[in-house]
């Protein structure tokens, strides 16, 4: 027999859990509803990219890293797809639900801020997977890739959108109407995954601009997922999942503030 204590205690554990999943189905829901608009186009981007860059141009550029320029674009390519789609995922979902005023029913419900940001950010991770699956069923037709470091290679695709879908989260939050909600992506996260070590070495850059590229925390997430797929990198591994992790925590408080103070969230 349970104390009445420990019956309530067990009680809003497994309230807490239904809320939680239930935001998270949700979210996996709205994503095959819509797998139109959040699975196909950024698949149909990446083999543009892949046709352009690597099969038309990627022959003349040679090997880079030691690998064929196909094999050292793909990783970046993944990870790219990864990052741009749970980023979208969230903003544009935790957006929708403070525009219907959804967001009002959660944060009257028993269930903490944190399970609620979790939520958001578990569909976040789910559709960057997906994509990022996608993309890399897509690279296979154009070249082979062999995972040299497998638990390197999921722990850092899985962390790094966990991290975008943080800043997704708090993009929606201050967004004020749906053209804030591409503002960040559009000239913030495009240009830094571009200079991100995508598309080619910073070990090519003057000492300069390497240093320079140094700063963009994207290089990190890149050249560790493609240490995990290929093993080579231009930084070091202990350091990017440092600064990843340092991300993650950062930004959940952030989240958690935000949804604490009810920042653009309250009338």
């Amino acid at each position: 027999m349970l104390s009445p204590k420990e019956f309530m205690h067990t009680s809003r554990l497994n309230e807490n859990w239904i809320g939680f999943k239930t935001i998270v189905i949700k979210e996996t829901m709205r994503i095959a509803r819509i797998w139109i608009q959040t699975l196909v186009p950024p698949v149909i981007q990446m083999t543009l990219y892949f046709l352009i860059f690597g099969a038309f141009i990627g022959s003349r550029v040679g090997k880079m890293g030691g690998y064929s320029y196909m094999e050292f674009l793909a990783p970046g390519l993944i990870m790219m797809s990864v990052i741009n789609n749970s980023y979208a995922n969230v903003v544009s979902s935790f957006f929708g639900a403070r525009f219907a005023r959804h967001v009002e029913e959660l944060q009257v419900s028993p269930m903490p801020n944190s399970l609620i940001i979790l939520g958001f950010v578990v569909g976040g991770v789910i559709r960057g997977l997906a994509v990022g699956i996608l993309v890399a069923a897509v690279a296979l037709l154009f070249t082979h890739l062999h995972i040299a470091h497998p638990l390197i290679t999921l722990s850092v695709v899985i962390l790094t959108a966990v991290v975008f879908a943080l800043g997704g989260f708090i993009n929606a939050v201050f967004a004020k109407n749906f053209d804030d909600v591409t503002i960040i992506p559009t000239f913030v996260l495009t240009p830094l995954t571009y200079l991100g070590g995508v598309f080619y070495s910073i070990s090519l850059l003057p000492h300069l601009w390497a240093n320079v590229s140094k700063v963009n925390p994207i290089l990190y997430m890149v050249n560790a997922f493609r240490y995990g797929i290929l093993g080579v990198s231009d930084i070091g591994i202990g350091v990017a999942y440092g600064i990843i992790v340092l991300f993650i925590v950062v930004l959940f408080a952030v989240c958690e503030w935000l949804m604490y103070k009810g920042v653009g969230l309250r009338s």
